[in-house]
C-alpha cells in the first residue's frame, strides 16, 4: 500500500488483518479512484489510505447531526452484529435486516422514521433504503466495495463490505471519529466490533 503523510485512524495492520483492502473480482469505472491494484487473479484491492480518508471525511460530515438523527442500515445477517454495536455504543438507529419499504417515505408505516442522514453497510445488496432516502432529501453514505455502482450514494467509504470482522472495524473507526469530531465520548473498543467467531463460523472456516 502507498504510504501518505497522516497518520491513519489505528494500526495499518488492524486493517490488514480484518481484509477491509479486500476487494472482489469485479471492478467498476466508478470504484476506479478507490483501486489500489488489481491483482493477476482479478482481485481488487482497495487503497487504505483512501478508506481511512473517507471515514475522517464522513465523520466530520456526520458531526452535524445528533446519533438520534442518523440511521444506520444493513441487511445481511453477518453484518448486523456491528450494525446493532454502532447503534447502542453512538445512540443511532438501527435496521439491522430487512428494510421495510416505506420506512422513509410513507408516514403511515409503523417503520416510519426520519433521518437527517443514513448509513448503508450493504449498499450493493440492501437498495430499498437508498431508493427511499433519495426520494426524500436525506445523504447517503455508503460502504461499497471495489464492484459498487455509486448512484445513489452521496458519500462512499470504499472497503470490504461482505465480512463481519471489516464492516466492523470500518464502524468502530467511524463512530469514534464522529465521537471524537463532536467532542463526546465513545465508550467502545475495536473489539467491542469484532468479536471472536464462534465453534460454527470457525467450524465452517476449517
Amino acid at each position: 500500500m502507498q504510504q501518505t503523510g497522516q497518520q491513519l485512524l489505528t494500526d495499518r495492520e488492524d486493517y490488514l488483518s480484518a481484509g477491509v483492502h479486500i476487494g472482489t473480482q469485479r471492478s467498476t469505472a466508478d470504484m476506479d479512484d478507490y483501486i489500489f491494484q488489481v491483482k493477476k487473479n482479478g482481485l481488487a484491492i482497495i487503497n487504505l489510505e483512501d478508506t481511512d480518508r473517507r471515514i475522517r471525511e464522513v465523520a466530520t460530515k456526520l458531526q452535524e447531526f445528533a446519533p438520534g438523527e442518523i440511521l444506520v442500515c444493513g441487511e445481511r445477517e453477518q453484518l448486523r452484529e456491528p450494525v446493532e454495536t454502532l447503534s447502542e455504543k453512538l445512540g443511532t438507529d438501527a435496521v439491522d435486516g430487512r428494510f421495510m419499504p416505506g420506512s422513509l417515505t410513507n408516514p403511515n408505516s409503523d417503520q416510519f422514521n426520519e433521518p437527517r442522514a443514513i448509513v448503508v453497510v450493504d449498499p450493493d445488496e440492501n437498495r430499498q433504503p437508498i431508493t427511499e432516502a433519495n426520494k426524500v432529501g436525506v445523504p447517503v453514505i455508503g460502504l461499497v466495495d471495489s464492484g459498487a455502482e455509486l448512484d445513489g450514494i452521496d458519500e462512499p467509504i470504499p472497503a470490504n463490505n461482505k465480512a463481519r470482522k471489516a464492516v466492523g472495524t470500518v464502524l468502530y473507526l467511524l463512530g469514534k471519529a464522529y465521537a471524537d469530531a463532536r467532542g463526546t465520548e465513545f465508550d467502545a473498543g475495536l473489539n467491542d466490533f469484532r468479536p471472536e467467531p464462534d465453534r460454527t463460523e470457525k467450524e465452517e472456516d476449517a
